[in-house]
Formats: C-alpha cells, sequence, structure tokens
C-alpha cells in the first residue's frame, strides 16, 4: 500500500499535470474508471502504472479484472496519495500513468480517410477534448491538431475525451499549411467553420457534405484568420435560430461533423 502523499513516486505522477513534466517523460495521467477502462481495453500496453485505492477497485471490478488479464499490476494507494496524484478536485480513486502515443501525418493520410477533423489555434481543453469525442462518435477517421492549439495530453483535454483519445488516431504539432496541402493531395475537400460562411443548411442541399472531408476548426475566441480561411475550400456556419450570442465550438463541431456523418452513409 503506497500511503506517503510526499513520497518521490507520488509526486512523480502529480507533475505530470504540468507540460514540461508530461514533455520530459513522454507520459501523461489519465484519471478515472472510464478512461482508464478504455486504455485497459483498446491500448493496454500504454499503460506505465496504474493506482488506485481499494474502495475504488471494489466499486469497479471490470477494472481489476482487465488489468490482471492483461498481466498489470494494480498498486494500491490510500485516499490522501490518490488526491496528490490526480488533477481533479473529486477524484474517482483511480489513476494511470501513460506513454504518450501521438500518430505521424503520415498514417493518418496512409489510411485513405475520408473524414478528418483539423483543430487550428483550439487553446481550451474541454472543448479540444469534446472534439475528439464527438469525431470518435461520428466515425471520423482522424484528428489533426496543429502547433498552435493545446497540448494533447493536457489532462483537461485527456478527462474530456472520456477515453475516446485511445480509439481515434491523432496527430499533433503540424503546421496548418501542409496540412491543408495533403488533405487535398489525398483527395479531401477542406470546409472551415466559420461565422462568415455560407448555411449548413444549404450546403447540405447541395451534397456538398457527401465527399470525403476535412473540417476546420479555429480559435474559439477569434475564429480562423482571413488567411487561414483563404486556404479552405469553403466555409460554412452552423445557424442559429434562436436567440442564443453564439454556438460553443466543440457543439459546433459535433454539428458539423454528424452532417458530414449522416452525408456519408446516405
Amino acid at each position: 500500500m503506497l500511503d506517503n502523499p510526499r513520497s518521490p513516486r507520488v509526486r512523480a505522477v502529480a507533475k505530470l499535470s504540468k507540460r514540461d513534466a508530461r514533455t520530459e517523460t513522454r507520459t501523461f495521467l489519465l484519471e478515472g474508471p472510464q478512461s482508464v477502462g478504455e486504455a485497459l481495453a483498446f491500448r493496454p500496453e500504454l499503460i506505465v502504472e496504474l493506482f488506485g485505492t481499494p474502495t475504488a477497485l471494489e466499486r469497479y471490478p471490470a477494472v481489476s479484472a482487465a488489468a490482471e488479464a492483461e498481466g498489470i499490476d494494480v498498486q494500491f494507494v490510500t485516499e490522501p496519495v490518490l488526491e496528490a496524484m490526480a488533477d481533479t478536485v473529486t477524484p474517482q480513486g483511480i489513476v494511470a500513468v501513460c506513454r504518450q502515443f501521438p500518430t505521424s501525418v503520415k498514417d493518418v493520410f496512409a489510411a485513405e480517410p475520408k473524414l478528418i477533423v483539423i483543430l487550428e489555434e483550439v487553446r481550451d481543453p474541454g472543448n479540444a477534448g469534446t472534439i475528439i469525442r464527438a469525431a470518435d462518435a461520428a466515425g471520423a477517421d482522424a484528428v489533426i491538431m496543429t502547433g498552435r492549439s493545446v497540448d494533447l495530453y493536457n489532462p483537461k483535454v485527456v478527462r474530456s475525451t472520456t477515453g475516446s483519445l485511445f480509439h481515434v488516431p491523432v496527430a499533433v504539432g503540424v503546421e496548418l499549411a501542409g496540412i491543408v496541402d495533403r488533405c487535398r493531395e489525398a483527395g479531401l475537400q477542406v470546409i472551415a467553420a466559420d461565422v462568415k460562411g455560407d448555411d449548413l443548411l444549404a450546403a447540405r442541399g447541395e451534397g456538398v457534405l457527401a465527399a470525403p472531408t476535412a473540417w476546420l476548426f479555429g480559435n474559439e475566441a477569434r475564429g480562423l484568420t482571413d488567411v487561414d480561411l483563404g486556404r479552405a475550400d469553403r466555409a460554412l456556419v452552423v445557424p442559429i435560430y434562436g436567440h442564443a450570442e453564439s454556438m460553443n465550438l466543440a457543439t459546433a463541431a459535433s454539428v458539423c461533423l454528424y452532417e458530414s456523418a449522416f452525408a456519408h452513409r446516405s
């Protein structure tokens, strides 16, 4: 039983809430039974260490069973130790340290994608994680995050994906101009989601979304620059029919991705 919240081992895990520590170790923090369960189910080889309180492991026996099936030891810890490790205020009693595993751009396009997501300067970790989750749900083939976006392994990003991080390939640290060129070479149209764009419903009627598509989403506050908008083949906007001042980026992205998913399957 690991019971000292100030031990070097506990402090090393806690440091993964900081980007410098994640970069240095090439690992990241994974919290909660849902996310840890997805890692065990889809990418167990990435788990370096797995910790849990006896109470939590009793409450979530599937996690213990999956870890045992994969030959992964679970280190029992006390509640204070778990709280010291976790990034959340009210952790759920299970955390893991995982190896980082970004996908290469080469591999993204080698898979001949039909629907991908490009995030340019998306800085809010909750938005980034939720968009990855939406991309997974809509059946997107990959997510590509430019170097101006939030760190993929930020704990809030990881939590917001609720395990989808282990389902959909994600490439990071790329330049937008180069990615747009690669999309066109691969036969994908690039559609920017932007308030200056044409109506999404009208585009649906034109059959535009049935083609292989890379959706481009920009910064939450500023959107895309005119230069970046000019890189896209077309810009579309999700119409607001009520009185809302605007729409959350992740919500708008979910609508756009599902419009493409419906069009591809109709």
